[in-house]
Parts: structure tokens; sequence; C-alpha cells
């Protein structure tokens, strides 16, 4: 694959950790190029070795545990694995550029955006003058599409959004206009309308600067989006390699096939059960011999347990796999008819129907003029100032039995509303109807009683689990609280969950931290469940996880949802997964309700400008997808200060002058009158 126009080459790099047992290998003999002006893509599941390449082509391994231990990175025909610390320091940041996955823990808290982006040129030409850099500095945020860029340069880290973040550190990256800049999971923790601007910034900067990138990242929506070339790694190796286009029409490593079939897409029947690759990727300290993927192929075979070699496909196509020729049947999910995946491969979608009609009409859950107001205190006696106006008037109902998705961008209220139906927020207006009792005006010992029937399923499940208790500890809790049986009756109650939840039993008596992010995952899911509830309130259960460990978390939640009869408010900001699992939608931009549907209606006849938006932002696992991307400018508003008249005024596209002077009602869909289909919009209405 290497030829005069690559202007990287990696050749059988291996990168080890020293541990207690001995020597692991997070990259195991890995080699390939990045040609000039082009973005070669790093995707796999988390544990496979993306981020270790990254920090070894950079030499930012942490020491002394990691190591380079053989293999070559060559850059314009040097080896940069032989040179010193400081000819490296004069390529990193100068020549070669990462930007990192957390902006938040990259910038440092205590300086601010200037002295940061300053330093870049204080260190790379030490003799710029200090009008110059303030200059440059002022330059960049302006070419990363920053607004205001004077003011952000005297600003901190923690005072702009993660979107403005993110660009601050691409920012930081080009500085010194980098022949290569390496994106280490850059959109992974922003919303759907924030990736597409910072994917179409790093496009438009690489059209502009002809650099190289490589792009790494778990999501293959987004490496079709924006890659020529795709390696594929698993468990430390490369899986498989080549041009996108014929990555994702003709996969040939069952582990590529796997990724792309457990992806939830918008065409996939909702409610189906996902395709998913069984188990997780093991750990460096337990790999199989031969195949790493041995343990989770469908097609595992005795030939196996020797070292797979790297077959040639077609021209620059790749893979590590002893039967690849024969897997090409496998494909038939991409064909034009968008077909199942082959039965051998996974297994073909059941739907569970929980239809409008199928479910009880009876509502379990209704809100009425909710409103979550927190206060802003400041001067030196910290008097009330203001309120964020978190959740401001929103209505909605839930029927039992069903789904209702919650969606929208990072601080639009959305888990506000969940945390106060549970009563962790108290409201400031409006009732919470459940079960025919107002949840806003229940006393203490009416709250506790309440909660049996109302659990919530957290973000991230390693936070949200006491890590000096044991599973079993963490789950006999409930009963415990609520004085349910005897402890041999709880201890059995425990390990009933613990299958229902698809864990061993022994799992019990371990801590959370022996387990995976998706095992965790699950061990959430049965702590909600514990008390029977009728209601469960899964606040983002899969956007940390894995696309094949995502697919397994959704398929237990509709599989107990049919099981137990439950009733789910499902919060989100990926469309296509809360499009999988809901009946209804509700839309929220900055606190308010902007619009409401059927699932599948809001999807095909989206009414409210917002909504047509996110759904135009979503990667589309396609390369060449000729979906129209709007890309919203701007960030989310204030809470604080919203706009006056519609909230989304500030950023809407097609803004009439109306827009800022009157809020928009939810009003019906003009070509049915549907009550069913509401959107908060004037050119609705009108």
């Amino acid at each position: 694959m290497s030829n005069q126009n690559n202007i990287l080459q990696i050749k059988n790099l291996v990168t080890g950790f020293e541990t207690e047992t001995g020597i692991v290998r997070a990259v195991d003999d890995v080699s390939f190029s990045v040609p000039k002006g082009k973005t070669l893509g790093i995707v796999g599941e988390s544990g496979c070795g993306k981020s270790v390449t990254a920090l070894s082509i950079m030499r930012l391994l942490p020491r002394p545990a990691g190591n380079i231990k053989s293999g070559q990175i060559i850059f314009e025909n040097t080896d940069i694995t032989k040179i010193t610390p400081g000819q490296m320091s004069k390529i990193r940041g100068n020549r070669i550029s990462m930007i990192f996955q957390e902006p938040m823990t990259a910038l440092n808290p205590v300086h601010r955006i200037g002295s940061q982006i300053g330093e870049v040129f204080q260190l790379h030409f030490p003799g710029m003058k200090n009008s110059d850099i303030r200059e440059n500095s002022l330059e960049m945020l302006k070419k990363v599409g920053i607004p205001e860029p004077e003011q952000r340069l005297k600003e901190y880290p923690h005072q702009i959004s993660g979107g403005m973040r993110q660009r601050v550190m691409i920012a930081l990256a080009l500085a010194c206009k980098p022949d290569i800049l390496i994106a280490d999971e850059p959109t992974t923790a922003l919303d759907v309308t924030t990736q597409a601007q910072i994917l179409a910034l790093i496009k438009e900067l690489q059209q502009e600067t002809g650099m190289s990138v490589i792009f790494i990242t778990h999501d293959l929506g987004v490496i079709a989006e924006i890659c020529d070339l795709v390696v594929v790694m698993y468990a430390g190796k490369i899986a498989e390699t080549a041009a996108v286009e014929r990555l994702f029409k003709n996969p040939a490593h069952p582990y590529t096939q796997g990724l792309l079939f457990s992806i939830p897409r918008l065409e996939t029947p909702r409610k189906s059960i996902l395709n998913i690759i069984k188990g997780m990727v093991p750990g460096l300290d337990e790999l199989p011999q031969g195949c790493r993927f041995q343990n989770r192929c469908p097609h595992v075979q005795a030939v196996c347990n020797t070292l797979p070699p790297m077959k040639q496909m077609e021209k620059d196509h790749y893979s590590a796999c002893f039967f690849t020729p024969e897997f090409k049947a496998c494909n038939k999910y991409l064909s034009k008819n968008k077909e199942q995946a082959d039965p051998e491969t996974a297994s073909r979608p059941q739907q569970i129907d929980t239809s409008s009609q199928a479910l009880d009409n009876n509502k379990l859950l209704t809100v009425n003029c909710l409103k979550v107001y927190f206060p802003v205190r400041g001067g030196i006696f910290l008097r009330k100032t203001g309120n964020i106006h978190a959740v401001d008037n929103i209505s909605f109902n839930i029927k039992q039995g069903g789904t209702l998705g919650l969606v929208g961008e990072s601080g639009c209220g959305k888990t506000t509303v969940g945390r106060a139906i549970i009563r962790l927020y108290k409201p400031a207006e409006g009732q919470i109807i459940f079960q025919g009792k107002d949840i806003a005006a229940l006393d203490k010992k009416e709250l506790h009683a309440m909660r049996r029937n109302v659990q919530m399923i957290f973000q991230d499940p390693f936070e949200s689990l006491n890590s000096r208790h044991t599973v079993g500890n963490i789950l006999e809790e409930p009963f415990i609280i609520h004085k349910i049986g005897n402890p041999e009756e709880r201890r059995a109650k425990v390990k009933n969950l613990l299958e229902k939840a698809g864990l061993s039993r022994s799992a019990a008596d371990r801590y959370p931290h022996e387990f995976s992010g998706g095992q965790r995952q699950r061990i959430g899911i049965a702590r909600a469940i514990a008390l029977n509830p009728r209601l469960i309130i899964c606040d983002e259960p899969v956007s940390a996880l894995d696309v094949s460990i995502q697919s397994q978390i959704l398929n237990l939640l509709l599989e107990l949802q049919k099981d137990m009869g439950l009733t789910y408010l499902f919060i989100s900001h990926d469309l296509t997964v809360v499009k999988h699992v809901s009946d209804h939608i509700a839309v929220m931009y900055l606190g308010k309700i902007v619009e409401y549907a059927e699932a599948d209606t809001i999807y095909k006849n989206p009414l409210h400008p917002y909504t047509k938006a996110l759904l135009s932002s979503i990667p589309v696992p396609e390369p060449n997808s000729k979906t129209q991307k709007q890309i919203l400018t701007g960030d989310l508003p204030s809470p604080i200060n919203p706009p006056s008249g519609c909230r989304f005024c500030t950023r809407c596209p097609v803004k009439m002058q109306i827009c800022e002077k009157k809020e928009p009602l939810l009003s019906p869909d003009p070509k049915t009158s549907s009550q069913n289909h509401l959107a908060a919009c004037h050119l609705v209405s009108n």
C-alpha cells in the first residue's frame, strides 16, 4: 500500500505496556499508509488499539509503562521512532498535530483560551512578537468559526460550549499548519448538529491546507462521511483495510460485517431486534491464540487457532481472515432493497408490537405545563439575579406500555424533565400526573412509595453504581429499602434479575470496575427493573457505548418492555436510536417542545426547521450519500436569557419578522389537521 504519495507509513508497529503479569501488546504488528491530502479512518470498538496507535505516532505514550517495542513510523523518509525527544518536539504540534477526544480535559482549565493558543506559537516560533502571537491566535479562532473571537481569547474553557471547546482544540492543532492532523474521536461527545459543524469544518480546512487526516472513531456513519480510506482494528490488530466505498459495499472480515450489521438505521423496522456481535473485545491479557475475533465469530473453525494471513481481496483491499472469499454472500443488507443480514451472521430481526393500536389507551403519565427553573445567584451576598429556564411550560403524555422519545441537543432540558418526573428536581410549576396522583405535590412518604413504580437508568453506568459495593449488594438495596423479603429471598431475586439482564449469576460477587461498559449498563437496567416498576426513565442509556454493545442494550430494553409491560421515557440526542425504540417523539429546544408526533411520522414529514436540521445532520453509514446537510450556525442560546419570540429564531434558516416578537404555539400539521402531529412554528400555524 506504500508509494511515494504517502506522507506517513506505519510498518509492523508493536506498542506494549508493562503490567504485573508481563508485557501486553495494545498494538500488534500494525501496518498502514496515509496518502498526502487524504483522510484515513481508524474504526473499531473501545479497547481495539485505535488511540494507542495515534499516541504511538505522536510519541505521547504514558511512560514508563508504554513503549514502542518494534516497527517503524516513517514520516517524510524519517523513522520517528528513532529520533531524539528534542527532534520529536519540533515535529509534534508543528508537522503532526492531534485533536484529543475530550476537549474539557485536554484544555488547561486555569489558562485563558488566548494564552493556550499563543503557547503553540511561542513554542514553535520563539522569536514571534506578542502582538503577532495575539493576531495569529485571533486569526485561528476566526478560521475555525468561533463567534466574537476577541472575547473568546479572554475566556476560560469552562465558559464556552462543548462545540466551541472542540473548535478551540482544532485551532490549537492547526496553528502551525501541520502536514498531518490526527483527530481522536473529535465528535463522540458532541450533539449531532455540533458534530455536523465539526466534520464540515475539518473537511473545509483540509481542502484549504492540503493536510492529511487520520480520523479515529467508532461511528461508521462518520467514517462514511469524511474518510477516503479505512483501517478496521480489533484487539490490537488490523482486521481489514480498504477504500471507504469498497469497505461499505463489500466488507470482507466477519468483524467489519458485524459492525455494519449492528448499526440501527432510519429504515430499520421500528422496535425490531437488532443484529449484534455477541460478547465483547477480550482484554489484552486474555487474548486467544490465533485469530483474535474467533470467540465472537459466527464462522469460527479449527484453523482459526492459528494467526490468519492478511489476504488481498481487490486492489488496496485486505482482510485478515482465512475464509474471507466465502463471506461475500453475507452482504445482502447493503443491496438496494435493504434486505436484512444473512441469518448465518446474525439472527433475522423480530419486531415487537407496541404500536398505538396495540397499547392500552390509558395514559400512565401526563405532564401538564411543567416548568423547572434554577436560581442564578451573584454579588457579595449571593442574591438571586435571575433564573435558568431549564424546562419552560411543556406538556405531554405517555400511554401504558409505550415509549416516548425525548430528543434534542445538550442543554435543551431533556435530562431535567426526566429528573423532575422522578422528583430529583422540584418543579417550579405544573403537574406530573402518574397513576392519578400529582408527583409534584407528593409528600416524602408518598414519594417513597411512588418511586417503587418509577425508576431511572442513568447515562454513565460507572458513576451511577457504588464502586465499593458488590453487584449483589447494589441489586439487593431496592428490596432492603422497600422491606421486601428476607435475606435468602432477596438473594434469589438478585440472581433472577441478573439472568433477566443477560448476566451470569456469579456477577453478584464482583464489583462494578470488573465489568465492561455494556455489562455495567446491564447492571443499571437490572437495578431499575428490580421492583417491577411501571415507568422507567432511560437517560441516554446507550450514548457511552460502542455500536455493537449499543445494539445489545437496545434489544434488552425492548425485550424487557415486551415481557414486563414496561413504559419508557427514552431520552437521547441520537435520533436513529430514538426512532428505533419510540412510539412517539417530542423534540426539545431550549426548554420547549417544538415538535411532537408518532415516530415514523416525524422522520418522514418533519415540520419544524429545528427537527429538519437534526435529521439532516445524522451521519449516514453510506459513502457518497446524497443526503443534503443543513448545518446550523451558532450555539444554543443561554437559558438564563432565552430569545423573545421563537426560541429557535437566532439559528433558524427560514426566520421571519414575527419569529422574533411572538412565541409560536404547538399547532397541528396544516395538511392533515391532526392533533397527533404538532409543531411550534409560525410557518406551520400560518
